[in-house]
């Protein structure tokens, strides 16, 4: 398919891989259902004791903007999109005990970076840059997003990215503590094996109840996002802004952010 999630089960491991090469591996809708359905399906197979995440080339470019026209000018498809579509998908992985290796090379941008935080280890090659430069296209990041993005990449790097669309290269990011390490990118493949190779053989049980407790953690250290927020959230889907950075960006040129 040249939109999918595609799962490989081989005995204790499960690769997951992000499939739409001609945007860079960028998450369509369907993609977000796919992802959830993979990571329930993980989550309910007790034979595995690790997750390794990836893309071909690029690790995913953020969101499929093609489709953005269809649902994102409309506040209660909006509300839908996020709430249901892409947050399943990210709360699927963030549920899952099986531990959660991300293999990021080239693009991580936007939804790729959420992805991402929902892993347990990073392993990045030295090409990967990291960004969500949404303002460009006039819209803000959805809360359950953000602060899932807040946690894993710290609230300085979080507000460059939103604020600045700062786009950050793996040294960068790993010399701020989203990555556990960065390789060249021959060496990718293999720094991703070792540390599978390292994992595989630990306590299945252990490795789960560690997860179940560190979300038990999460939950008493960060507050959670307020209902009132994410009610008022997608208010702006008809506005000027997100519809003008939208379609400036399917046609090919610079937004106009003005009245």
């Amino acid at each position: 398919m040249s939109k999918s999630v595609v799962l490989d089960m081989n005995g204790p491991l499960a690769m997951v891989e992000l499939a739409h090469a001609a945007k860079f591996n960028a998450m369509s809708r369907s993609m977000w259902r796919q992802l959830r359905a993979v990571f329930e399906q993980i989550q309910q197979n007790q034979t595995l004791r690790c997750v390794v995440i990836r893309g071909k080339d690029h690790f995913c470019a953020g969101g499929d903007i093609s489709e953005y026209a269809e649902f994102r000018f409309q506040e209660h498809s909006l509300r839908a999109f996020h709430e249901e579509d892409v947050w399943g998908g990210l709360q699927a992985m963030l549920d899952c005990d099986v531990p959660i290796v991300a293999q990021i090379q080239g693009n991580c941008m936007g939804a790729g970076v959420e992805i991402a935080s929902c892993c347990d280890i990073r392993i990045a090659a030295d090409n990967a840059r990291f960004g969500a430069p949404i303002a460009k296209l006039g819209f803000p990041m959805a809360p359950r997003e953000a602060a899932l993005v807040m946690r894993a990449v710290g609230e300085l790097t979080a507000r460059e990215m939103l604020l600045s669309a700062a786009l950050l290269d793996a040294a960068e990011m790993h010399q701020r503590g989203f990555l556990n390490q960065v390789v060249p990118v021959a060496e990718l493949d293999a720094a991703v094996q070792t540390c599978v190779d390292r994992m595989l053989p630990l306590a299945p049980q252990a490795g789960r109840i560690n997860k179940q407790t560190f979300r038990a953690l999460a939950l008493v250290n960060h507050t959670q996002v307020a209902s009132d927020l994410i009610a008022n959230a997608y208010r702006y889907a008809d506005s000027h802004e997100h519809r003008e950075g939208v379609l400036a960006f399917t046609e090919k040129r610079p937004p106009r952010f003005h009245p």
